[in-house]
């Protein structure tokens, strides 16, 4: 495919998904326009973009960061991340790979190859049709629309929602920021991220 007809991509955040139960939905942005893309992925994979977007390093690689860690070992790099087809309610994607000599390219899960592109700085592309079959366009809120409880999970940021759990909503940031350190030494990331979106809220309050 002629490169010019390719519509890049960013991630813009994770929510709950709200089609498939135990599942999130990863919001991609269209990159210079107002089109949003919503995958439905898995929790792990999840975890792993979470992980990436909130900075919080692991204390032993997870299975994305051990891939780019082999990739780099050899000299190989990722170009670009192709969302090539959306079918049956599933997006397929492929990763263009090249060694300096040679390229190649490998199918993938769309969750991985972001969670693998997000580690690697790699651009990501879909295709015209693929956006206008499967984006929309988030309605902007008004600030006062803010107050009202039945439209504030609308957010378009689409940051990651934890669960409600008041007694983390009353912790200190201090508190947060040791709970938040004691989570990632027992590598319990997915809690970690939950306890990282509060932290930020809470600073961000500060401001």
């Amino acid at each position: 495919m002629n490169p010019d007809e390719l519509i890049r991509l960013k991630v813009l955040g994770i929510s709950y998904s709200q089609i498939q139960s135990g599942a999130y939905a990863l919001i991609l942005a269209q990159a210079d326009g107002p089109y949003r893309i919503p995958v439905v992925i898995g929790a792990a994979e999840a975890q792993s973009i979470a992980l990436r977007m909130e900075s919080i390093t692991p204390a032993r690689p997870m299975t994305h960061d051990l891939f780019v860690s082999f990739a780099h070992a050899f000299g190989v790099k990722l170009q670009r991340v192709f969302i090539y087809r959306f079918e049956d309610g599933i997006f397929s994607s492929e990763l263009t790979f090249t060694d300096g000599e040679r390229q190649v390219c490998i199918d993938s899960r769309t969750s991985d190859a972001i969670a693998i592109a997000m580690r690697t700085g790699t651009p990501i592309f879909t295709t015209r049709a693929i956006l206008d079959e499967t984006g929309f366009i988030m309605e902007q809120q008004d600030d006062e629309s803010d107050n009202n409880d039945e439209h504030s999970s609308d957010s378009s940021s689409y940051e990651i929602e934890p669960e409600p759990k008041p007694k983390l909503e009353n912790y200190t940031i201090e508190e947060l920021e040791r709970t938040l350190s004691r989570l990632i030494d027992d590598e319990n990331y997915e809690e970690a991220a939950k306890v990282s979106e509060i932290l930020k809220r809470k600073k961000e309050n500060l401001i």
